[in-house]
């Protein structure tokens, strides 16, 4: 039986080692892949300048809010609402009628109580002479001595009213306590006020002006350094909140007495002169502080890196024209450029376009420009997981 199928087996296994050649013969054919456009750059030594930044927030040097300490309406603004204002210069009025009356009477009572002295002064000095003579009692000159003192005593405590009332005179009228640029009124014309209470106005010195920052205990020494050169160059840059760089260089004012435990920071004061008043008490930026490290770094275009599981890699084209993987160690950005620390040396030829199609050991093709790079066909593989 095996024996009449045998003849039929034969064809088929023929067949079947034909079509396996002419399959190995079309791919001997096709060849290797071609290579893969991609474009480079060389890594190389620049000057790398770069600043570590810090929230900061702008604050006066010296800031007072003034409220009254008296009872009364205003009846007096004496001032231009944000305006630069100079120390004691009249600011408000409280209605003063009641505490001049009170003023009035009570150096009346002064008056009276010197008069009274003057009157037991002459009594005591009258008796104590006829005492000397022996013509009159003793009982009569003790009781003129105490007249006396007592006399004293009211005038004393007519005197002590007087300062009294006049304090509360001296209140009605309000003054500024320093000179500073004074803000949006509180109150109006009229208005009520209570001691304590009622916030009248503020007042803030703007020349020069704070800008604070919180820097991490284990920057201290780094600022210590800074306060101790009396740094005032171009290491301390305050960016204001649309971006721009204060014109100003700032400089190390005051580090606070200790770490704040909730946060592990340590407040920082630096100075800034303010003539043009652009600096706004309250107002939010970053202070850029120049890095120490700043210097000669090597330097690649930072498109040219790929991150792979919280690692960074580049391809740098080698010999034969084909593409090795280097795990880099990264510094600062620097515009569209980043230093490397690790990992590949000057002179090196990074990929930085096509970098999608590339895998270890792939052969390129170095072309002119970008545009090129996308009209290229695809050749290799995707490195499984590869991110930019």
């Amino acid at each position: 039986m095996n024996r009449r199928l045998l003849p039929f087996s034969i064809p088929v296994v023929l067949l079947v080692f034909l079509t396996a050649c002419g399959g190995d013969k079309k791919q001997a054919q096709q060849g290797p892949p071609p290579p893969t456009a991609v474009a480079v750059a060389v890594a190389s030594q620049g000057t790398a300048t770069y600043y570590d930044e810090y929230p900061a927030t702008v604050t006066p040097l010296n800031q007072v809010e003034i409220y009254p300490q008296i009872t009364g309406y205003i009846t007096g603004v004496f001032f231009t609402e944000g305006q630069v204002v100079t120390r004691g210069q009249k600011l408000y009025e409280i209605d003063k009628q009641q505490y001049q009356a009170n003023y009035d009477e009570a150096v009346a009572n002064v008056n009276v109580a010197l008069a009274n002295l003057n009157r037991a002064q002459k009594d005591a000095d009258r008796y104590n002479t006829l005492a000397k003579q022996d013509a009159i009692a003793r009982q009569v000159v003790d009781n003129a001595e105490a007249s006396l003192e007592s006399a004293k005593m009211q005038v004393a405590a007519a005197r002590a009213n007087v300062s009294r009332v006049s304090t509360n005179l001296n209140y009605s009228t309000i003054k500024a306590p320093l000179t500073g640029t004074i803000g949006i009124s509180q109150v109006k014309l009229g208005a009520a006020v209570s001691p304590g209470q009622t916030l009248l106005n503020t007042i803030s010195s703007d020349d020069p002006i704070a800008v604070d920052i919180s820097v991490d205990e284990t920057d201290i020494a780094r600022f210590v350094r800074f306060q101790n050169r009396n740094v005032t160059d171009s290491t301390f840059v305050f960016v204001l909140p649309d971006g721009t760089p204060y014109q100003a260089a700032g400089k190390i004012g005051i580090i606070d007495r200790a770490i704040d435990p909730q946060t592990g920071t340590l407040k920082v004061r630096l100075f800034f002169a303010n003539k043009q008043k652009l600096l706004k008490s309250g107002m939010n930026g970053n202070l850029r502080v120049l890095n120490s490290d700043s210097g000669q770094r090597l330097l690649i275009p930072y498109k040219a890196v790929t991150e792979q599981m919280s690692e960074y890699f580049v391809y740098v084209v080698g010999d034969s024209s084909k593409v090795s993987q280097r795990k880099v160690s990264l510094g600062n950005r620097i515009g569209a450029n980043i230093v490397v620390k690790d990992g590949i040396r000057a002179g090196d030829k990074i990929v930085t376009e096509g970098i999608q199609k590339l895998r270890e050991g792939a052969v390129v093709k170095v072309v002119g420009d970008s545009a090129a790079v996308a009209q290229a066909p695809a050749s290799a593989s995707t490195t499984p997981g590869q991110t930019r």
